[in-house]
């Protein structure tokens, strides 16, 4: 299967300290891949690599044949152009109304007439469930509304490249599961390649093709969710199992924590 994105070898350090060891995967084109783990496993860290936000110590990122790992601003400003990100608390700029936030991106990137951009702007609203909304300000939204209204805007540009950070934080159970939907009707309709960061698993479970699994800096599963299911890895299944695990925290994990991972 063709792969939209590869990682080889990706080492990363704060200071002297070692965050990510060594990670090799791959991103299947076109299917939804679960990056999983819990509470300072460092996969927050290995997002702001695959978007582009942090730079490795060592290592390639290969997305869509092109190494970004040491890509320049200007040729990285580029390849962004074709991803879409959804921030875990959906970076909204509170002092623009949703129809702004959405159209902000074709605004700064392209040539579009604005009855054209407001155009664009209906259809992703209406994309996301949010039509007749883009009079409204963020701070109108509900939680699982703010989510919606970022997703609209990642999507603004078309991008080959979809990415979701925690998308079920701080919401209910049902809000949850249509975010869960909305993520299998975006993959459906335009065949993109989608990057799900989360550690629910019920999420996990519903919408995942592919998974890879990270602990303490280190891949520990990558491969289909039958295979997740039927591993005998201890830390997998303290994991799956919502199981306590006895451990003492290094200095690694704090600052893997710190970072948001």
């Amino acid at each position: 299967m063709e792969n939209a994105i590869e990682v080889r070898n990706l080492r990363t350090h704060y200071g002297n300290i070692e965050i990510l060891k060594g990670i090799s995967l791959n991103v299947p084109k076109g299917l939804i891949t679960a990056i999983l783990g819990g509470s300072g496993c460092g996969k927050s860290t290995l997002l702001k690599h695959l978007i582009g936000l942090l730079k490795p110590t060592e290592g390639n990122i290969i997305i869509n044949g092109r190494d970004i790992a040491g890509m320049n601003e200007r040729d990285m400003d580029e390849v962004r152009k074709k991803i879409g990100v959804l921030f875990q608390g959906a970076a909204l700029l509170n002092s623009m109304t949703v129809g702004d936030n959405v159209a902000l991106p074709l605004r700064e990137h392209t040539r579009l007439e604005g009855s054209t951009i407001q155009i664009m702007v209906r259809m992703k609203l209406d994309l996301v469930g949010l039509s007749g909304f883009d009079k409204f300000y963020p701070s109108q939204l509900s939680g699982g509304m703010k989510k919606r209204a970022g997703l609209a805007r990642a999507l603004a540009m078309d991008p080959e490249i979809l990415f979701f950070d925690e998308p079920s934080a701080g919401l209910d159970p049902i809000t949850a599961a249509g975010i869960d939907e909305l993520i299998l009707r975006l993959k459906d309709i335009f065949r993109i390649t989608i990057i799900v960061v989360t550690h629910e698993l019920a999420s996990l479970f519903r919408i995942a093709d592919h998974v890879i699994m990270l602990d303490r800096g280190e891949k520990v599963f990558e491969g289909e969710l039958d295979e997740l299911r039927a591993s005998d890895n201890p830390r997998i299944r303290c994991f799956l199992e919502r199981q306590a695990e006895e451990r003492e925290y290094t200095p690694e994990d704090y600052f893997r924590i710190i970072a948001g991972d």
